[in-house]
């Protein structure tokens, strides 16, 4: 009895082990089935993220092209005035606009009293008053000459929703004299949206800031104008960033929903990309049953023919193992031929390198052999590179990537990626060293650096763009104030730039940007100096550690540069040359004021303002307008 209790033992610890190894089978397969799901929502949500970042450009760019054309009005209503004249070749010039306005389905002008003065509708000018109008009330009221994006409305004109984007313009004396207008159809953005597949119930949003739907891809003539501030995306926003995944139950359809929303860094607008849920995991739920069922039917066969297998299946499970770790090092060492594969031992030593390491780092096998591994790595990289070897010897890590720069024969460098594995002894199971696949990256990696620089410099002028400089000056702003020095900002803008493109032409416009921002380049001499082109003929230059004195002579050597260039400009009296007004800040940073850089910005720019209303060809510093000819008292 005692015997047949022994013999029956090994039974029913195989019988045990079945069970466990059923049961285990079920449990990873569950949790395999949860990663697969996770996986699911987060490619949902990789392709709603990137769809959002991507609209929230078109939308500024949309918003931009509208702003672009309402500043030119503006511009030209200051200079010129609403006089029955002006006014009439204000219309001439918005009906020759008409056919290149694109994304903006309309311009207005309308006068201090909401009359219309001038539009690209072909309407009866007589016929309306937009002074009720929520937008003409705010510029009314407020001083704020920045453009303004209001709340959806029907169109007086045509009957369908827009969106108005709108600025304010003045009479000589700072005055209110009456409103410029570009509105973009709700529809336009719509339509836009449906291009985009995110599933049957896949919804795109434009929202203003406070939470009114601007524009909708689905329902959008029944949603453009509703207000979502209620909504929990809304109403907690200020406690949010600025982008973020978000899962939210539709107001619309009470569905759960999978969504990605982004802020606009330049206007009150938020793009909001979603997703329905179910749909989103409705295909893994098909696989997951199929799967499951299958893994079922499985576990049935394996607890089945489990008691008379299971020391074959357990002495076939050793021999696996021991082949496993042979075909992992075979197939590390035999992938991607063409790349350099190396075995390196524990002491770091090179034990083999394939042939491709001639055609890669420039030396053979039989020069490399022998040789430590990581003689070649920039210095710079080393420590990188060294503590990750150590992590793999060490166990910490099975597999790891790096990237680093190496010493290539010819007495040059290159990136090089490699793809490190730590292997074991088959007997011990101890780590004996790394297994190391290395292809060339130099030529990607200097597509990368140029890619970067290109997304730092304006294209027409070889200076830094807008965004660059706005990264510039929020740094040297903090380090201002820690360090406690000065920091002042030049704005320069070309006199009558538009009469000297309609009267030479496009391409003579851009050689006078190029040549001014030459000039401007030029005076950017230290290292922490930036010249940048902040928008159309509008120029910065960023100067750290400079008081108001300085600046001063900054912006006076520039014009004398300029005079220098003696570029004709027959509409820009009394000189006929190009000239410039240019506006100059001076701030002291406290550590209170660590995030105040845009005061600077708003100062350099009221004071350009004035020295353009006070005659152009002048700089205006801490409350002087200096005239090039001469000093005058402001």
């Amino acid at each position: 009895m005692t015997l047949g209790l022994r013999l029956r033992q090994p039974v029913y610890l195989a019988a045990g082990l079945v069970v466990v190894v059923c049961f285990m089978m079920l449990f990873f397969s569950s949790l395999r089935e949860m990663g697969l799901r996770r996986d699911a929502l987060k490619a949902a949500e990789i392709d709603v993220t990137n769809l959002a970042q991507s609209l929230v450009q078109h939308a500024e760019d949309s918003f931009e092209m509208a702003d672009s054309l309402v500043v030119g009005l503006v511009h030209r209503l200051e200079a010129e005035g609403t006089g029955p004249v002006a006014t009439a070749r204000l219309q001439s010039d918005i009906n020759f606009r008409k056919g290149a306005m694109g994304r903006v389905r309309a311009l207005f002008v309308y006068d201090d009293k909401g009359r219309w003065l001038a539009t690209s509708e072909n309407v009866d000018l007589n016929a309306f008053n937009n002074s009720d109008r929520e937008y003409f009330k705010q510029h009314r009221a407020s001083n704020d000459l920045g453009l303004l994006i209001g709340r959806p409305i029907r169109s007086r004109s045509g009957g369908q929703w827009i969106i108005p984007a709108s600025r304010r313009f003045n009479n000589p004396d700072g005055s209110f004299a009456g409103v410029v207008l570009a509105t973009i159809d709700a529809s336009y953005f719509a339509d836009f949206y449906k291009r985009f597949d995110l599933g049957p119930s896949g919804v795109v949003t434009m929202l203003e800031k406070s939470g009114i739907v601007l524009a909708r891809s689905i329902d959008n003539e029944k949603s453009v104008g509703r207000d979502l501030s209620n909504s929990g995306l809304i109403k907690d926003m200020h406690g949010r960033p600025t982008a973020s995944v978000y899962y939210f139950q539709s107001t619309f359809d009470e569905s759960w929903r999978l969504s990605f929303y982004k802020m606009s860094d330049r206007f009150p607008i938020i793009i909001l990309a979603t997703e329905a849920r179910d749909e989103v995991l409705a295909p893994w739920r098909r696989e997951a049953m199929f799967r499951m069922a299958l893994v079922l039917v499985l576990i049935s066969l394996i607890g089945g023919a489990g008691f008379y297998l299971v020391r074959q299946l357990l002495e076939r499970q050793r021999i696996a193992t021991v082949l496993a770790a042979k075909e992992a090092d075979f197939r590390l060492l035999a992938e991607e031929s063409s790349d350099m594969v190396m075995r390196i031992a524990f002491d770091e030593r090179i034990l083999y390198v394939s042939p491709a390491c001639l055609r890669i780092v420039g030396w053979s096998a039989e020069q490399l052999r022998g040789t430590p591994a990581l003689a070649g790595v920039n210095p710079e990289d080393l420590p990188h590179v060294q503590k990750t070897v150590e992590e793999l010897k060490a166990g910490e890590v099975e597999e790891a990537k790096v990237i680093y720069r190496t010493r290539h024969r010819s007495g040059g460098e290159i990136w090089l990626e490699s793809a490190l594995r730590a292997t074991r002894d088959v007997a011990t199971g101890r780590i004996s060293g790394v297994v190391a696949i290395s292809r060339d990256m130099t030529e990607r990696k200097g597509l990368e650096d140029k890619l970067a620089t290109l997304a730092r410099q304006d294209g027409l002028t070889g200076l830094a763009n807008r965004r660059h400089f706005d990264d510039r000056l929020q740094e040297e702003w903090r380090r201002a104030a820690g360090d406690e020095t000065p920091l002042s900002l030049l704005m320069v803008d070309v006199d009558n730039f538009k009469k000297f493109n309609d009267q030479y032409g496009h391409q003579a416009g851009d050689a006078c940007l190029k040549a001014v921002a030459k000039a401007i380049s030029a005076e950017a001499r230290r290292p922490a100096d930036l010249a940048a082109r902040y928008g159309g003929e509008e120029f910065v230059l960023l100067l750290p550690n400079t008081d108001e004195v300085g600046c001063a002579s900054v912006a006076a050597r520039l014009r004398e540069s300029l005079v220098a260039l003696n570029m004709p400009h027959a509409l820009n009296p009394p000189t006929k040359r190009v000239t410039f007004s240019a506006g100059g800040a001076t701030g002291w940073p406290g550590a209170d004021s660590a995030n105040n850089h845009p005061s600077l910005v708003a100062a350099a720019d009221r004071a350009l303002y004035a020295a353009k209303h006070a005659g152009r060809d002048r700089f205006v510093m801490s409350g002087r307008v200096v005239a090039w000819r001469g000093a005058e008292s402001a």
